[in-house]
């Protein structure tokens, strides 16, 4: 009986999926003490605890800065124990980029801690009007992993829309450049190591989602103003560390490419579905991840937005 009990609990462990952020999340060193963590470009699963995006470890005497903390408290706890494995130390600052769940739905589990939260003003704006929603839609897929996780806010939070800040002696900046895949979104600028940490204003390997909150016009302004600043390595907000050249062939074409197609179109007042039919083949891009499930949709979102004048 004992026998028995045992192997369930066993095979229980082991359908319950991977126990370190190390089977979820591809560490990529960049130098100088810095990490991307490359989540899946799939969606969120309970398997891999919604972290299907990328994430951000900085070593300094101080402690780490975390860049994003994480779709729940049980996530967060993966991502602390991939800091640690890398460097040794404790998060000290979480730096949220965005307000989409993976971006910080974790930030209770770090403040617990006594880690800092840190991010703009804009941001928290949007995280509190989609706590509810994102916060229903990942109890739902995570279940029990979603125990313990509770909306949690900026506890440094940054009027500027530009700031520099020292943390354990790091030099790093928080940059909004305009609104992208959503309101508020920011940039991680590492001025000496020339990295950025662009959050989601940057898909690789895989098609960006427009979304009813992105706007298209402006989000290729941030991009642009993303590569005035010459990174050496950019790390997406989705796939693989990458360089300018493939920022701009996975993402700055794109929204080139739609931004464009729906103006010429709303210029002419020729209708959504007109433009749906005309932007619809975009063989450049049917390469990447998710193009045939995402790109007219993706169409037809920016064109209604720029046809309402928003």
């Amino acid at each position: 009986m004992f026998l028995r009990f045992a192997m369930r609990l066993l095979v229980l462990f082991v359908l319950a999926g991977p126990a370190s952020a190390a089977d979820l999340l591809k560490s990529q060193a960049l130098g100088s003490g810095v990490f991307a963590l490359i989540g899946e470009i799939g969606g969120r699963t309970y398997d891999n605890h919604a972290l299907n995006a990328n994430f951000g470890v900085i070593d300094t005497p101080g402690g780490v800065v975390l860049i994003d903390s994480g779709a729940s408290f049980e996530g967060a706890k993966l991502l602390d124990a991939e800091a640690r494995r890398l460097t040794g130390k404790a998060v000290k600052w979480v730096i949220n980029t965005g307000s989409q769940d993976h971006r910080w739905l974790g930030n209770g589990y770090f403040a617990s801690r006594g880690a800092e939260v840190i991010a703009l003003s804009r941001t928290v704006a949007t995280q509190k009007a989609n706590a509810i929603a994102e916060s229903d839609a990942l109890a739902a897929l995570l279940k029990e992993r979603f125990t313990g996780t509770q909306p949690a806010y900026s506890s440094r939070e940054l009027a500027e829309d530009r700031v520099v800040l020292e943390l354990g002696g790091r030099r790093l900046e928080i940059r909004y450049l305009a609104n992208a895949h959503f309101p508020g979104d920011v940039a991680v600028w590492l001025p000496a190591e020339r990295v950025v940490f662009a959050g989601d204003h940057v898909y690789v390997d895989r098609l960006l989602g427009v979304l009813p909150q992105s706007n298209v016009s402006t989000w290729l302004d941030a991009f642009k103003a993303i590569k005035a600043l010459s990174p050496v390595h950019v790390v997406p907000g989705h796939g693989s560390v990458t360089d300018l050249a493939g920022a701009q062939r996975d993402t700055g074409d794109y929204l080139a490419f739609v931004a464009s197609g729906v103006q010429r179109f709303a210029d002419d007042m020729a209708g959504v579905d007109q433009a749906v039919a005309a932007l619809g083949d975009a063989p450049q891009f049917a390469h990447l991840a998710n193009f045939s499930e995402l790109h007219r949709g993706n169409v037809s979102r920016a064109y209604l937005r720029l046809e309402a004048g928003e």
